[in-house]
């Protein structure tokens, strides 16, 4: 009997936790509520060992941040002719996040915004094509892991381990979101990826084993407009997932490669982030 409570008790949480998350972003997510909290933006600047200069990023805080509590941390990425100020102007992720904390609907957390194109002269200036700038996105893994990360935990009160950590991103910061959060699970356990882009890797490189993945992975969410030219990379991986029966969202959504989309996808994948998920959900959130 006993036994019997406890799984009755664990399929009403998991119904109730899926049916606060809607199917998609209401009208007015992302306008500023004047009358709730708001989360404070800083600008950080941290030492890059590996590209040998100093580095910038932004980073949000909740509303009501305190240097007392500790924090888990969502990393953010933009696209290849966007940098740390993308999001913000393009997104403005502060205020879909302030608008969902005053609905409580978002486990607090740290946001940090970092410029994914790992060289010296890191402006999205001239080709952004060209082949030293595309290469400084695979770069940034290096420094991500390597000196942004420590210094986001040495600089705020952030949780240093993987249950704690989630990486997200558009279009080209949506390929490193998968490649880098996928290719280090150990570093990772919360990865999403927006419109990714033709850098992402193939499936079979990206979760080279999937019970492992099955293992660590709290949840894998990957989103796309349906008109996008380049969902092709997000439903190889989907269905590389889906045959591996690796647990995943796979959200395809009317749009395009633009910013209704990922304003969209951040609403949706922040609602999951630090919670418990339960994965016979993710059924609802595939394809609307």
């Amino acid at each position: 009997m006993k036994k019997i409570f406890m799984a009755a008790s664990l399929f009403i949480y998991s119904c109730a936790a899926s049916a606060q998350i809607a199917q998609h972003a209401p009208a007015g997510f992302d306008v500023p509520q004047q009358s709730s909290a708001k989360g404070t933006i800083d600008t950080i600047y941290y030492p890059s060992a590996t590209v040998g200069v100093t580095r910038k990023a932004l980073v949000y805080l909740p509303p009501g941040f305190s240097s007392q509590k500790h924090y888990p941390v969502l990393y953010l990425l933009h696209g290849i002719g966007g940098d740390e100020l993308e999001w913000l102007r393009g997104g403005q992720p502060q205020v879909i996040l302030d608008n969902l904390y005053a609905a409580g609907k978002l486990a607090e957390m740290i946001v940090v915004m970092p410029n994914g194109r790992a060289m010296k002269d890191d402006r999205a200036t001239g080709d952004i094509m060209a082949k030293d700038k595309v290469e400084a996105f695979a770069a940034f893994e290096k420094d991500l892991l390597q000196d942004l990360i420590p210094f986001v935990q040495q600089k705020y009160p952030a949780f240093t381990d993987r249950e704690h950590r989630a990486i997200a991103g558009l279009s080209m910061g949506g390929g490193q979101s998968l490649n880098f959060g996928l290719g280090n699970l150990d570093k990772f356990a919360w990865v999403g990826a927006f419109s990714a882009a033709p850098n992402t890797k193939s499936p079979e490189v990206l979760v080279p084993d999937p019970a492992l993945a099955k293992e660590q992975l709290k949840l894998l969410w990957i989103s796309c407009g349906d008109s996008d030219r380049l969902v092709s990379f997000t439903t190889r991986t989907h269905q590389y997932l889906a045959e591996k029966q690796v647990p995943h969202i796979y959200y395809i959504e009317p749009g395009v490669h633009d910013f209704k989309v990922w304003k969209n996808g951040l609403y949706m994948y922040a609602q999951f982030l630090f919670k418990p998920v339960d994965p016979n959900s993710y059924q609802k959130y595939s394809t609307l």
